[in-house]
């Protein structure tokens, strides 16, 4: 009789086997309670929050809490209004922010240096 088990959560292995009421890898050893493994659409997703710790979403607007260089030897003074922003799904080097931002033009930007309006 062939058994469903799930893919092991931290190689992906297909290999799983029940022992007791967890589940077993034999590829790396992690051993798991099904019953308290959430399935992907239900796990939250991972939340944005700027320098104080406030939650950011997409097209909100923010202020620059840090002076920042831009190559080109332009800089972003503290207090710069940056409006509706875009939260990246995938980090590029670190920065979670798309931003247009007046004067400069498109660019990432890092939560840790941004407050919200």
């Amino acid at each position: 009789m062939e058994q469903n088990l799930p893919a092991c959560p931290s190689c992906d292995s297909e290999y799983a086997y029940e022992s007791g009421n967890m589940l077993v890898c034999p590829m790396c050893g992690h051993e798991w309670n099904p019953a308290e493994t959430a399935p992907a659409e239900e796990q939250e997703t991972e939340v944005t929050k700027d320098s104080v710790g406030n939650e950011l979403r997409d097209g909100d607007d923010v202020t620059i809490v840090k002076s920042l260089k831009v190559k080109g030897g332009d800089s972003l003074k503290i207090g710069t209004k940056v409006r509706n922003i875009r939260i990246l799904d995938v980090p590029v080097n670190g920065h979670d922010i798309d931003a247009r931002i007046p004067g400069v033009g498109q660019m990432y930007l890092k939560s840790s240096v941004v407050r919200k309006s």
